[in-house]
C-alpha cells in the first residue's frame, strides 16, 4: 500500500536556526545573577543549556535546502575569523516598561556577531527572509506573556562575564517540546579555516 508523500519524515520541515554557543561557566554565571527575576518576574524560563546567540532564525526549512544552508554557513565562517565577546549587562524587548523578552546582552564593540549575523542574512536570502530588525547580540533569558514591567527588578543588577571565544558557528534543530524545546546539533562550522 503506497504511503501518502507527505507522511514520509524526509517530506516534513525542519525548524533551524544558526547560532553560537556560550561556555557553560558563562551560562552558570548567569543563571545565579538572575535566579531572583525569576521569582518577582512570572514567565517562561528556558533553561540556561538552551542559551545561546542566534545569528539567523531559519524556522520552518525543507529537508532539500539542508545542504545548501550548510554550504552556506561554510562560506560564510571562511570569511570571518574568530572573535572575542563576553557578558555586558541585561535588558528588555521592547522596552523594561512593556518586556516581552528579557536579555542578557553580549559585547560587540568591533561588530564582529553583527557582520557574522549579516554574511548570514545575505547568504541565505534566496530562501529565507532576510531580518528587518537591527541586530542585538543577545542571549535570551525568559518570554512574558502577557507583557511586565521589569525596570525595578533589573535595577542595580550587575551581569558581566569574562570573555570568551567565539571560533564557530553551529547549525541547530529546534524540537519543541514542554518544558522547552530541545535543541539538535547539525554541524558545526568552524570560523577562519
Amino acid at each position: 500500500m503506497a504511503r501518502d508523500r507527505a507522511s514520509r519524515p524526509e517530506a516534513k520541515p525542519l525548524r533551524l536556526f544558526v547560532a553560537f554557543d556560550v561556555p557553560h561557566e558563562v551560562r552558570t554565571s548567569l543563571a545565579d545573577a538572575i535566579a531572583p527575576l525569576r521569582e518577582q518576574l512570572p514567565g517562561r524560563w528556558p533553561p540556561p543549556e538552551n542559551w545561546h546567540l542566534t545569528l539567523k532564525f531559519l524556522g520552518s526549512t525543507w529537508p532539500r535546502l539542508v545542504e545548501w544552508v550548510k554550504e552556506s554557513c561554510r562560506e560564510v565562517t571562511s570569511s570571518h575569523q574568530a572573535f572575542q565577546t563576553k557578558l555586558d549587562g541585561v535588558g528588555a524587548f521592547p522596552n523594561e516598561r512593556r518586556a516581552r523578552v528579557l536579555w542578557a546582552g553580549l559585547a560587540d564593540p568591533e561588530g564582529r556577531s553583527a557582520d557574522l549575523a549579516a554574511s548570514l542574512d545575505d547568504a541565505l536570502a534566496k530562501e529565507f527572509a532576510p531580518e528587518k530588525r537591527a541586530f542585538t547580540p543577545h542571549l535570551t533569558v525568559a518570554r512574558f506573556q502577557p507583557q511586565v514591567a521589569v525596570g525595578e527588578a533589573l535595577a542595580g543588577l550587575e551581569v558581566e562575564s569574562r570573555a570568551f571565544d567565539v571560533d564557530r558557528i553551529v547549525l541547530y534543530r529546534s524540537h519543541l517540546g514542554r518544558p522547552a524545546p530541545r535543541y539538535e546539533p547539525l554541524e558545526e562550522f568552524p570560523l577562519g579555516l
